[in-house]
């Protein structure tokens, strides 16, 4: 039988960048952490060997991090009339434009991609995590989150479309020309 420390501790960087997206602090992640852990000592007993332990304490996290948000919510009133704190979402962009794929190659993005990430409005940030940072497949995003697959699919589109012009817009202000994509017959 394999112990708790064999079988989960391996999995604290992962839960602990699957914690940093979700309360987007370093301190709170790291509470976060710890009491996810915690959680996951107590019921180790409940754990099913051969399952995916990763996965199993990305659920504990995120069920422990909406227990404490909604405790947090409880105690604090909402400012300025913005109920949920959250953004509102970018509009879609009509598609992919010509030379996009080559300008981002030019310049270096890292520091707008995390921008760009940190931004995103839930639950898009962690659906986007979970697969693309993490990966996790959408099924075991789907699992994890308590949401249906097909609601991954589309939050995951509409999250990679946010980034997309986001840095599309980087590009803009660092004075990198985007042209316009071609338009069809039927455009015209």
């Amino acid at each position: 039988m394999h112990t708790f420390e064999e079988v989960a501790l391996p999995h604290v960087e992962s839960v602990a960048g699957f914690a940093l997206s979700l309360t987007r602090s370093a301190s709170d992640a790291d509470d976060l952490v710890q009491e996810t852990f915690l959680r996951a000592f107590k019921g180790w007993h409940t754990f099913m060997p051969g399952t995916d332990c990763r996965r199993w304490l990305f659920t504990i996290c995120r069920n422990t991090f909406i227990r404490l948000r909604s405790r947090e919510r409880v105690m604090l009133e909402p400012l300025d009339g913005d109920a949920d704190g959250v953004p509102t979402a970018m509009s879609y962009m009509d598609g992919v434009r010509s030379g996009a794929t080559e300008m981002l190659d030019r310049m270096d993005v890292q520091a707008a991609v995390e921008r760009a990430v940190a931004a995103l409005p839930e639950p898009h940030h962690s659906i986007l995590v979970l697969v693309d940072l993490e990966g996790l497949t959408y099924e075991e995003a789907a699992e994890v989150l308590e949401i249906p697959k097909g609601t991954v699919r589309s939050r995951l589109f509409r999250a990679r479309r946010q980034i997309q012009e986001a840095l599309l817009a980087h590009a803009l202000d660092m004075g990198i020309a985007v042209r316009e994509p071609a338009r069809s017959r039927e455009d015209n």
